[in-house]
């Protein structure tokens, strides 16, 4: 038999060249799927938000686990794809009536000339534009048609993520206690950290997006604007949209208002709307977090602005969270540094103990003798 050559790397080298595979493989994994991050992310943040209610079926009334996760994951559809889809039905159907009935855009954008002083189109190019948006919905569309399989593996992705994260939850711990780099007490915290982050966010985004809404609705009847429910419930669900938010709602409301001659309604609306609905998205959600995860004020703003600009909405949450997990993160360095001093100050004690205690010794017995 051949004799076998002689590794080249020493075990510390190899160690350290194990690490950086895996590192680079790893990386190349998330690289490749990182159009579909929103997917894990997604699975990440419903496991959490469900797991209460996972735990007290299966493992308080010995509920069959499948079932349980499958009736989540038909919650989790109908609360995300229903509602998306009707409230889109309804906007693109607006909006290509819209684009119908030009005489009355006309005479919305002549009397905001007339208000600002300023002519702006003439009535040809007003219809001309009119066509080409009702030409550019309809072809809108057509590309969103197309990107339902997009839409669907995403949606597909994160479903089956949340099924295994729930049905498989054992294994789960177990590999996150085993290759997470961290204590179990640290994955504790880590974990509780995470809970607080997702029920204030999650739950206080929900609350908050509906106090939105409704204040939303009421302002628009309150100065007339027409259905005001429909668009109540449209500030509901643009009110999840990271900055813009109900704005986006009100906003062309007291413009409406100006163009129809309404100017008191119109400034009651921009006057309200940025005074009492967009702050009660700033106070609510101080409050929220503070009673349902104990999260500081700043690290709540801070982390949605971080968030939102690195993973969107659903950074709503995992901004927070990053935030979170420094801090404890942070807790735990120190305490790992004041364990080390202490272990170092109890060898070094124990190495010079003796020596000292045999040294003080005579000192001990002589003092009182020269006293």
């Amino acid at each position: 038999m051949p004799k076998l050559a002689a590794n080249l790397y020493t075990p510390s080298q190899r160690h350290t060249l194990l690490l950086a595979t895996l590192l680079g493989l790893g990386g190349l994994v998330v690289f490749g799927l990182i159009e579909y991050l929103s997917a894990f992310l997604g699975a990440g943040i419903l496991y959490v938000a469900f797991r209460p209610w996972y735990t007290a079926l299966v493992h308080g009334r010995g509920w069959n686990r499948q079932l349980v996760a499958a009736g989540l994951l038909g919650f989790t559809v109908v609360l995300l794809v229903v509602p998306c889809y009707a409230l889109s039905v309804m906007l693109f159907d607006r909006l290509r009536h819209a684009g119908h009935y030009p005489d009355q855009v006309l005479a919305v954008v002549h009397r905001l000339e007339r208000l600002s002083g300023y002519s702006v189109t003439n009535e040809q190019t007003v219809r001309t534009l009119l066509g080409q948006a009702t030409g550019y919905v309809s072809r809108w569309l057509l590309t969103l048609a197309g990107s339902v399989l997009q839409l669907a593996v995403v949606l597909g992705l994160l479903l089956f993520t949340l099924y295994f994260m729930l049905v498989r939850e054992e294994a789960l711990l177990r590999a996150l206690r085993r290759y997470l780099p961290f204590r179990p007490a640290t994955l504790d915290k880590l974990r509780a950290a995470l809970q607080a982050n997702v029920q204030a966010n999650v739950l206080g985004q929900g609350l908050i997006s509906a106090v939105q809404g409704v204040l939303t609705g009421l302002l628009l009847g309150v100065f007339g604007v027409p259905d005001p429910f429909f668009w109540g419930i449209v500030g509901f669900f643009v009110a999840f949209v990271p900055v813009l938010g109900t704005p986006l709602v009100w906003g062309p409301a007291a413009l409406y208002q100006f163009a129809q001659g309404a100017t008191g309604a119109g400034v009651g609306i921009l006057v309200v709307g940025a005074v009492v609905v967009m702050n009660a998205d700033n106070l609510l959600r101080i409050v929220l977090a503070q009673r349902l995860g104990h999260i500081h004020p700043l690290v709540t703003l801070a982390g949605i602005t971080l968030g939102v600009t690195l993973f969107g909405v659903a950074g709503l949450v995992v901004g927070p969270l990053l935030l979170s997990s420094l801090g404890v993160l942070l807790d735990v360095f120190a305490l790992e540094n004041r364990r080390k001093r202490t272990a170092k100050r109890a060898a070094k004690a124990k190495r010079q103990g003796p020596g000292r205690s045999a040294a003080a010794g005579p000192a001990a017995h002589a003092t009182p003798a020269s006293q």
